[in-house]
């Protein structure tokens, strides 16, 4: 049968987020009583998604999850953002990944993620959906999936000329063949300095640069509130400013920037138009709580780049 045709694929990572809201961040040994707690869709292979589909794009996932109610949870939220989940694989037996998070009283948050099935997707699921893979604009993944899988993934990507995207999170050793199959990395700033293994005082082009030596074609950064930052090998740098917002969450800002980015490009904007989109989301999304909570639609993201 063949797949339907989408414009942005995801190698997605599935996780539940279990939510706690603390004053401030624990010392080692500390207890503090939370004035909340919640769960919610996480992931950022699924958020990144989310954000995409909101902006337009339609998107398929490559995923594994656990034939679990936080599984099926997963299926429920896809269907209802538009998603194509024909490529999620559900592991009988297995786990769906948990992430536990920390939020504190100035939206700030801390993340430990346990990815459960997830470490079960490998390059056979990705040529298992060669098909979606081939006749997509962009394809985008995390480091919360195995390399594996992204490798195959953007080399199928690049064999049919769409743009590859990686947000390299949680930060971590990545293989020299992967780095050269990247079209678009999308670090924040503390993921950028471990990458590049500069000490802290390196500047972010000095930081940038030693990834674009790997083989990175573009380093976008994201800057929190003072928005994002371009650095290509034959470029000047571009800065973007942030737009200021009162910051309810920080869950999940970098996935919606990722997610409309790729949305971007999937309906052809230039990389710089397509950041701009991508820093107004993100700021969008820091005003409602959860990671999907504030994530915009593209008309809420036009609005806000017409009122600046």
């Amino acid at each position: 049968m063949t797949d339907k045709t989408v414009d942005v694929v995801c190698v997605a990572s599935w996780n539940v987020d279990l939510v706690s809201h603390v004053p401030q961040p624990l010392k080692r040994g500390e207890t503090l009583m939370a004035s909340s707690f919640a769960t919610s869709p996480g992931g950022k292979g699924s958020n990144a998604a989310v954000a995409a589909a909101r902006q337009g794009a339609s998107v398929g996932l490559i995923a594994r999850i656990g034939d679990d109610d936080f599984g099926r949870m997963g299926l429920a939220l896809w269907a209802r953002e538009g998603i194509d989940p024909r490529h999620v694989v559900q592991a009988a037996g297995e786990r769906s990944g948990v992430a536990q998070i920390l939020v504190y009283e100035d939206g700030d948050n801390s993340i430990a993620v346990a990815p459960g099935a997830g470490l079960g997707l490998n390059a056979q699921h990705v040529q298992a959906a060669q098909g979606m893979v081939s006749a997509c604009k962009v394809v985008m993944a995390s480091l919360e999936v195995p390399q594996r899988a992204t490798c195959e993934a953007f080399a199928l990507a690049k064999q049919a000329g769409a743009w590859t995207l990686l947000n390299p999170a949680p930060a971590q050793p990545v293989d020299a063949a992967l780095w050269r199959m990247v079209d678009v990395l999308t670090p924040n700033e503390s993921e950028l300095q471990s990458l590049s293994g500069l000490p802290a005082h390196a500047s972010l082009q000095e930081a940038a640069q030693v990834l674009l030596s790997e083989g990175v074609q573009a380093v976008v950064v994201t800057l929190g509130e003072k928005g994002c930052a371009l650095f290509r090998a034959e470029a000047p740098p571009v800065w973007l400013s942030g737009h200021p917002q009162k910051v309810v969450d920080t869950i999940g800002a970098g996935d919606t920037f990722t997610g409309s980015l790729a949305a971007a490009l999937a309906r052809g904007e230039g990389l710089e138009q397509a950041m701009r989109w991508a820093n107004a989301a993100a700021a969008l999304s820091v005003t409602q709580a959860s990671a999907l909570g504030g994530m915009p639609s593209l008309q809420a993201t036009r609005a806000a780049l017409q009122n600046t």
